[in-house]
């Protein structure tokens, strides 16, 4: 009874904060803890019942694991793995060297109503859709009225089919990425920058360093924690793709589709073909295991070298 009573005072004593933590919490309950009920799906060939969401569950006939060999049993398996893994790779490292680049950068500006100038302008493409941003590369990359074959004609060579040449897409992508995103994510260490102890520079600058030598050793250590967990964090959907950058921006090209088709397009347009929905809860499942594990994985290395700056 006495840990009841001591529970109820805690409770009491911080009820405010719990309050606070009230609308958070009850929304990871219903729209993240209790769909996770519907994984069953994934092993089930699911077919709708007029009897409600629940029946139709119940009533769907049990597959094992039938829906995962939709993934692994094609011939596509293997480039919708490699192209995932690949370019998440390059955007998570990519997209940290130059969110925390451009984040010293902005700090390093005298100027403060400039560089609020700058920092909106490179935050604006984020909130940006990616059937906006689709239409913006499009207006490029047309090819009887794209700006950079109106450039191109200039010097005399041949307009270039953008849409049916896959060779260029791989940096496409990337940099339509980079573009979108890295704004946002400059403001996050931009943020921790500010927050670092201003005296640590002047007492560096009265020892003489360069700002090279105070960037070195100051500002990389005190981001050090902030990175370790964005990239951590970063790492555990690193089997799931921006499915409006690789839908929209190639424009659902179909000659492209060994350099932009990911798990989540092909998924998609699977879906749309067959209409099994078990076939796409499966897949889900699968991007979310394997995004566990590389989480787990990752936070175990990062606690053998430096515990304090592991998720836990």
């Amino acid at each position: 009874m006495k840990g009841i009573g001591a529970f109820f005072k805690d409770v009491k004593q911080s009820r405010v904060l719990l309050l606070m933590a009230l609308p958070a919490t009850l929304w990871f309950l219903f729209f993240s803890y209790l769909p996770m009920a519907g994984m069953v799906i994934a092993f089930k060939q699911y077919r709708y019942s007029r009897d409600g969401f629940w029946a139709s569950i119940m009533e769907s006939k049990w597959v094992g694991l039938q829906n995962f060999k939709f993934l692994f049993s094609t011939n596509d398996a293997y480039i919708i793995t490699r192209n995932t893994l690949l370019y998440n790779i390059v955007f998570i490292i990519a997209g940290l060297v130059l969110s925390v680049g451009l984040a010293i950068v902005l700090s390093e500006i005298v100027n403060k109503k400039l560089a609020k100038l700058y920092q909106t302008g490179m935050f604006l493409p984020y909130f940006l859709s990616w059937v906006i941003v689709g239409y913006f590369v499009f207006s490029f990359l047309s090819v009887d009225k794209g700006m950079l074959n109106h450039i191109l004609s200039g010097f005399g060579i041949d307009p270039i089919h953008w849409y049916n040449d896959k060779t260029y897409w791989p940096l496409i992508i990337i940099f339509v990425y980079l573009w979108k995103s890295v704004g946002y994510s400059s403001v996050v260490y931009l943020a921790a920058i500010m927050g670092i102890d201003k005296s640590l520079y002047e007492a560096a600058m009265i020892d003489g360093a360069s700002k090279w030598q105070q960037i070195k050793h100051i500002t990389f250590p005190m981001l050090k924690p902030l990175m370790t967990i964005l990239t951590l964090l970063a790492i555990g959907r690193i089997f799931y793709a921006d499915f409006g950058l690789f839908l929209q921006v190639p424009r659902d090209s179909g000659t492209l589709y060994s350099v932009t088709n990911v798990i989540d397009t092909y998924v998609y347009r699977g879906l749309k073909s067959t209409g099994e929905i078990g076939m796409s809860t499966a897949a889900g499942l699968y991007q979310s295991v394997i995004g566990f594990i590389l989480v787990m994985t990752s936070n175990y290395i990062v606690r053998k070298f430096d515990k304090d700056n592991a998720l836990f």
